[in-house]
């Protein structure tokens, strides 16, 4: 059958229409491909290409609160693989086997994975210098030996817990590494490169480095020097009593900060694989609770004299050695009590029977009232993790005997830095501060302060009035009462002594004990306030004899770190059988040997040197305070050569 030529035209112009348009569309695709879907398209092929190195962050810095760094970061390499690139496996897997003490096998598998980087760990995560470089000597294609660094704790077991330390990834696990690990840690950065699918780089382009952002500084509230303080006498305290365990906190009871915070046993950052872990796990001045025995009697006292249910100076008390409480004998800690005493006495002796008046006579609704506003129940907030709340009755369970134990500190359960923000607000005008130990972000580049860290006002508990007469009491425990062994001499302190029985399988342990002291100075306008307690010492199991001068040590050295100057006007201390007083040196620079022998006290031995009858010089100079019975020594001279002594000591 014959196609005519009219049909055949008509075919040949619908195929070239029908060509016309898709070649049309071809055009308009392609058009639609290159200028609509370009950049999206070359975005994708280049993420295909693009094979990025990581370039770690640096850690900022954790500095005390005059810029001593307590941790930082070390250059530790780290060993990546591109598994596209290395084209004999086995031998590169058999070379860098002994160098990272890994198995062939182990690393085999990792370069076989279908990944564009793979790390070659544990064994090539943070190398030493020294390594990284014997494996940059064999030149393995394919292998990599990336900029790393790991954290550095210059003073070994400094400030652990309150630091804390790293894992393998930089990531902060304890301390306020894990409390402010998001600013600590920065924004890694990258080298980027576009490679084919051998792993070559592909002509005509470039690496692309992207800067890793550093992470900020932190600067804590601490002090180095207060904090070896309080370190050094806490290691003696365990050498010397062999006890569980032992803790101190101190603190700028103005503010908040803390000053130092140490527990014994510690442990070294930057090995803490090597202890236990409950001992790097619990910060004990946060974490432990316990009852706090006669410490917490000036929550008592506090909230008696706000509520003016007590003349401390004019009202007295019979103590006969217990108090009857609903058929309940409470003892006092003396044998055959106290007898009659002011109820500054009461305080002075940490007398229990007194204290139960004092509950009695606010009664269970206003005392715990106080308790609650004083900040026990609750965490304090402090800026690191692991806080305790410690525990308290229900209201509705405290019955005449709960009222009167939880008046000296029996039957509740707190934790030392819930004692010490307490105390601060009971001694500083009334004031409940936030205890924190960070105080400011700072700019690594530029050093300059990102954010300053202010106190934080929790609530006004006491009057500025009730917070005086608390200072003046617990002056009065130190220099009259059970807190002797506190006394520095020339300066104001007060404290309060603790000593609570252990609760061991629910029952009260006979013979262990918590032992404990708070104290600050100056008494009359506090700086610093310092808490330290000792687990089950050996031996004599009291307050008093046990931490006090723990904390005396601690406090004398951190008010001269402080620059916190002696005065003259302190309390007259009650010296106890035994102790030796401490007495201020005469002027003796004039006085003739027959004046000396009729007019000097028994204060002091004389130790001569020199001829003459005239006394030119002596040591120690007038005014010094030395303990009763010291020798002076003298130095005799005439009266000519006393003149120019005296010329010589004027320039």
């Amino acid at each position: 059958m014959k196609i005519s030529n009219v049909t055949l035209r008509r075919r040949l112009f619908w195929m070239l229409v029908i060509l016309a348009v898709l070649f049309i569309s071809l055009i308009v695709r392609l058009a639609y491909v290159q200028l609509g879907q370009g950049d999206k398209l070359s975005a994708e092929a280049e993420d295909l290409w693009r094979r990025n190195i990581p370039v770690t962050a640096k850690r900022g810095e954790i500095q005390d609160r005059n810029g001593t760094v307590l941790a930082y970061n070390v250059t530790s390499p780290t060993v990546m693989a591109v598994p596209v690139q290395i084209k004999d496996k086995e031998a590169t897997a058999r070379a860098l086997a002994p160098l990272l003490d890994m198995s062939e096998e182990s690393i085999l598998k990792s370069i076989k994975k279908q990944q564009m980087i793979v790390l070659l760990k544990p064994g090539g995560r943070k190398i030493t210098m020294e390594k990284a470089q014997k494996i940059r000597d064999l030149n393995l294609p394919g292998i990599v030996v990336a900029e790393d660094n790991k954290r550095y704790y210059p003073f070994g077991d400094f400030a652990a817990h309150i630091l804390g330390f790293t894992g393998i990834d930089n990531q902060g696990l304890t301390g306020v590494e894990q409390k402010y690990d998001d600013k600590l840690k920065g924004i890694n950065g990258s080298i980027s490169f576009l490679s084919d699918a051998a792993g070559r780089l592909m002509p005509g382009s470039s690496e692309k480095y992207s800067k890793p952002k550093d992470g900020l500084n932190l600067q804590l509230t601490i002090d180095k020097n207060i904090q070896s303080i309080m370190e050094r006498e806490l290691d003696q305290t365990m050498v010397k009593y062999q006890a569980n365990g032992a803790w101190s906190i101190a603190m700028d009871p103005n503010t908040g900060e803390i000053l130092a915070m140490a527990s014994r046993p510690g442990y070294e950052p930057g090995n803490y694989k090597e202890y236990p872990s409950e001992v790097y796990n619990r910060n004990l001045p946060i974490w432990m609770t316990y009852e706090p025995g006669s410490t917490f009697k000036i929550i008592t006292l506090a909230a008696s004299l706000q509520e003016k249910k007590v003349d401390l100076k004019n009202e007295r008390f019979f103590d006969p050695g217990f108090a009857k409480v609903a058929g309940a004998s409470l003892r006092c800690w003396k044998r055959g009590g106290h007898g009659s005493q002011t109820f500054l006495q009461v305080v002075e002796n940490s007398c229990n029977p007194g204290f139960v008046e004092l509950g009695q006579r606010l009664g269970k609704e206003t005392l715990f009232s106080y308790i609650r506003n004083f900040g026990f129940g609750t965490k304090t907030g402090i800026d690191l993790n692991g806080e305790e709340n410690g525990i308290l009755f229900k209201l509705s369970q405290v019955g005449p005997v709960e009222l009167a134990t939880t008046a000296f500190g029996q039957g509740v359960s707190v934790t030392p830095i819930q004692q010490v923000a307490a105390v601060s607000a009971a001694i500083n005008g009334g004031k409940l501060y936030k205890p924190h130990v960070a105080k400011a972000w700072v700019n690594p580049d530029t050093g300059s302060v990102v954010e300053n860290i202010e106190p934080e006002l929790v609530r006004q508990v006491i009057s500025e009035d009730t917070s005086r007469q608390v200072r003046e009491a617990l002056e009065s425990v130190v220099a009259n009462g059970t807190g002797g062994n506190a006394f520095i001499d020339g300066y104001r302190v007060g404290g309060k002594t603790g000593t609570a029985q252990k609760v061991i399988n629910g029952h009260y342990s006979a013979s262990e004990h918590i032992v404990s002291f708070i104290g600050f100075a100056p008494a009359d306008d506090p700086k610093i306030i310092v808490y330290t307690a000792v687990d089950n010492p050996k031996g004599i199991q009291f307050g008093g004899v046990v931490a006090a001068p723990i904390v005396q040590n601690i406090l004398e050295d951190a008010l001269h770190v402080m620059n916190v100057p002696p005065r003259k006007d302190q309390m007259n201390k009650k010296y106890k059988y035994g102790e030796t007083p401490i007495v201020t040196v005469p002027d003796l620079v004039g006085a003739t040997v027959q004046d000396l022998y009729e007019d000097l006290n028994m204060n002091f031995m004389l130790a001569k040197s020199g001829s003459g009858n005239v006394v030119i010089n002596q040591a120690p100079k007038p005014g010094a305070r030395v303990p009763k019975g010291s020798t002076i020594r003298i130095y005799l001279g005439n009266m000519d050569e006393e003149s120019d002594s005296h010329s010589h000591q004027g320039q």
